[in-house]
């Protein structure tokens, strides 16, 4: 193994001295060199990627923000790109010059063994076929309030059971892991009518299944932070070290989507007799099984990681700011006063469209913690920016949503704070530009579960500030960022809850 780990060690190395060319700047303005990318001869950014890779999102965040167009450019071994916090280069690129910017086949083959040919990791008439189908059953009143049915059931049934359970025993808890289990039994029923019962009962398979999960985000991801491609590659052939861990991972979420899949197929007989996501896909006889299960694996992600990650990190904002919590308290009341309901009363589809400041807090969370920091492109013809950046064919191109997030330029010199007054308007909750708050994409490849996912959080969000006071323990200690498919907390969210008293 260690003649092994030697040979790799050496191709490696030879193939940083055989790829790598002189990297140029953005535009003619060169900047500071203290405050860019230092570009090493025949090195590129390398030395410097592999020093700050456990801080990558903060560091790529300061060099953005000193950058005099919020874009620089780079080179790695085998990699020529462009990374921009600009909402004019966001426009062009999700929007204005869609199609000479789609994923392109190295991020694509990067994921395949863990995503495959789902909506997240494809382009063309593939990723056209399934964007058509999701997009008519997200605008269905049916699923909109089947889904509000399922997150209510299991919050009642399971979440508040358990977090009163947890005060009750004055427990510490990962709150990030209980609100992942949550989102897993809702996306499960809400995409395959499946309930694996990870908060609360068994569960057990779909417990595994959720470390597998995470297992495999995370060694796809860490993919995208290695010297070189061909280092995962070699690793890959041979099967040692991170690929062979991350070849079980998946053969682990295979196997549960498989199941889920084969199940479908045998209860429907290929007609669609349920309301879910899934079926509507299963009614076509030409997706095939293993097309079927990336799509399973995407729904997953989608409505798993997301919405989990942003309460997540709304929880623990709001845990330093009992001035907001506050604030969400006095809305909720309001409701509830003029509706005259009591506290533990589901809320209506109408009340939670009425929570404009609880939305605005988690729009906050979301533009400071957005759940998919960057998202990357490939450009497929020579371009120029609306900046100025030249572009040229194959080079990489990168929108940092988590440093928009911390641009002055676009939300001020509070830019930094938790402050969700900055999107009320007249008590109302305002709209802001994709371009500018990317948190759900944009362009034809919006997020079509936006609304939805706003209702779900608002839901939950709502159901836990008015029953619970969440804790968090060294909570003034920002969570280390995982590198994984979407943001994520190292080590959790450990949080103490405690119940409120009520008085008549």
């Amino acid at each position: 193994m260690d003649l092994l780990f030697l040979l790799l060690l050496l191709f490696s190395l030879l193939s940083l001295c055989l790829s790598v060319s002189a990297c140029c700047y953005p535009s003619k303005r060169k900047p500071n060199s203290h405050l860019a990318f230092k570009s090493y001869p025949l090195l590129g950014i390398g030395p410097d990627f592999l020093r700050n890779r456990h801080r990558f999102f903060d560091w790529t965040s300061d060099i953005l923000c000193w950058s005099p167009n919020n874009t620089t450019a780079y080179c790695r071994p085998g990699m020529h790109g462009i990374l921009t916090a600009n909402p004019l280069n966001v426009e062009h690129i999700l929007r204005n010059n869609f199609d000479n910017y789609p994923k392109g086949p190295s991020h694509f083959h990067t994921l395949k063994d863990f995503l495959g040919r789902g909506i997240f990791n494809a382009d063309g008439n593939i990723w056209k076929v399934q964007r058509k189908i999701a997009s008519f059953e997200f605008n269905t009143k049916s699923l909109r309030s089947f889904a509000i049915t399922n997150v209510k059931e299991e919050i009642q049934t399971r979440l508040v059971p358990l977090l009163r359970k947890t005060s009750e025993l004055n427990q510490v808890v990962d709150m990030q892991d209980i609100l992942e289990r949550f989102a897993f039994d809702n996306i499960c029923k809400l995409a395959f009518n499946v309930d694996p019962g990870c908060l609360g009962g068994d569960g057990t398979a779909g417990a595994e299944f959720m470390k597998a999960f995470d297992d495999a985000s995370l060694l796809s991801v860490a993919r995208f932070f290695d010297v070189h491609p061909l280092w995962w590659k070699t690793k890959k052939a041979l099967n040692i070290g991170s690929e062979r861990r991350l070849r079980e991972a998946i053969r682990m979420v295979h196997d549960f989507s498989d199941n889920i899949i084969r199940s479908r197929m045998e209860e429907e007989g290929g007609k669609q007799s349920t309301e879910d996501l899934l079926s509507r896909f299963v009614a076509d006889d030409l997706n095939s099984p293993e097309f079927l299960r990336d799509i399973v694996i995407s729904f997953i992600l989608a409505g798993r990681d997301t919405t989990s990650s942003t309460l997540a990190w709304f929880f623990w904002l709001l845990s330093s700011r009992p001035d907001i919590e506050h604030n969400i308290l006095d809305e909720l009341k309001s409701i509830r006063t003029r509706t005259r309901k009591e506290i533990g009363d589901a809320y209506s589809f109408e009340e939670l469209r009425e929570m404009h400041y609880l939305q605005a807090a988690i729009s906050e969370a979301l533009r400071l913690y957005p759940p998919v920091a960057m998202d990357t492109k490939v450009c497929l013809k020579d371009d120029v920016l609306p900046d100025g950046t030249s572009v040229r064919k194959g080079w990489v191109v990168t929108y940092h949503a988590y440093a928009m997030g911390r641009m002055e330029c676009i939300w001020g010199k509070d830019c930094r704070e938790f402050r969700p007054e900055r999107w009320l308007e007249n008590g109302s909750c305002r709209q802001e530009s994709p371009f500018r708050f990317s948190a759900f994409h944009a362009g034809p490849r919006m997020c079509l579960g936006k609304d939805m996912a706003y209702i779900q959080m608002k839901s939950i969000a709502a159901s836990v500030v008015e029953r619970f006071h969440i804790d968090v323990v060294d909570g003034l200690k920002c969570p280390e960022l995982l590198l994984s498919l979407t943001i994520r907390m190292k080590g959790g969210l450990p949080v103490r809850v405690k119940e409120r008293c009520f008085h008549n």
